[in-house]
């Protein structure tokens, strides 16, 4: 078995931050997140192994689960949480799970994460079955709370896949498909909410959005199943229509949109 080394906790490459000024402070930042999208780019094979896997579950009617701890599981609920609106697919559909609850979203909540059981025990309250795809989310690789909630799944049959920033990962082990981003030492040792937070996102980003373009969510490049919740999608969706059905009229594709409620019935309605 491959050495398990914790890149994630290394120590930063950085001393004596406090006497830097804060240019000099932003810059190395900066420095340091350019090195994301190289890390993520690297990882692109499991990434998409992943999504492909996680597509064809879903094309059969199944469900994304994401879990996490901390920023982690903050990261898998801002995600799953904007698949509604922006591909308009329905609530629960893909659903975000973090160590502690609803609470954990705004405020830390001790030991959490510690627990092996409290993983598949939230997932059980969704009635997870083998249609499903479970992604844990750890930055470290190492959060009990994720690591035994994918090792239940794999006993039943459930896809599993998982997203970390450590080589050779306890996590990635129990994922029938890893991911694995190595981004190295935060720029303050052991902040993993920086580099490898932004890693996980930008890794959430391809997974969501190319699932929803696989589930037919997206065409040409628009987002026509977008839920009109506010002014701003309205007025996106209104030239939408308009530009799909050369009409001019603004009042007259905002009417077609709102009388149709998306962009894509609206357009299914007046080409069909």
């Amino acid at each position: 078995m491959a050495e398990f080394i914790k890149v994630t906790e290394q120590p930063s490459t950085y001393r004596h931050l406090e006497k830097m000024s804060i240019q000099e402070i932003l810059l190395h930042i900066n420095q340091e997140d350019k090195s994301v999208p190289e890390a993520v780019n690297a990882a692109s094979p499991q990434i998409e192994k992943l999504i492909a896997a996680i597509s064809d579950k879903m094309l059969e009617g199944g469900r994304l689960f994401y879990m996490g701890a901390g920023t982690s599981g903050r990261l898998g609920i801002l995600d799953a949480s904007e698949c509604p609106p922006t591909f308009g697919v329905p609530y629960g559909m893909v659903i975000g799970l973090i160590a502690g609850g609803e609470k954990a979203i705004t405020q830390a909540v001790e030991f959490a994460e510690d627990s092996t059981d409290e993983g598949w025990s939230d997932l059980q309250k969704h009635f997870i079955n083998d249609k499903d795809v479970v992604v844990g989310l750890a930055a470290s690789g190492t959060t009990p709370y994720v690591i035994g909630a994918l090792k239940e799944c794999r006993k039943r049959g459930i896809v599993t896949g998982s997203i970390s920033c450590n080589p050779n990962s306890p996590v990635s082990a129990q994922a029938d498909f890893p991911v694995e981003v190595i981004v190295g030492p935060e720029f303050v040792t052991g902040s993993t909410r920086m580099k490898s937070g932004t890693a996980q996102k930008l890794v959430l980003n391809m997974i969501s959005t190319t699932v929803m373009i696989q589930l037919g969510r997206v065409e040409d490049n628009k987002m026509v199943n977008m839920q009109l919740s506010n002014i701003k999608l309205v007025d996106r969706g209104v030239k939408m229509v308009m530009d799909q059905l050369s009409i001019n009229d603004y009042e007259s594709a905002k009417d077609l949109l709102l009388k149709h409620g998306s962009v894509k019935r609206a357009v299914e309605a007046m080409t069909n």
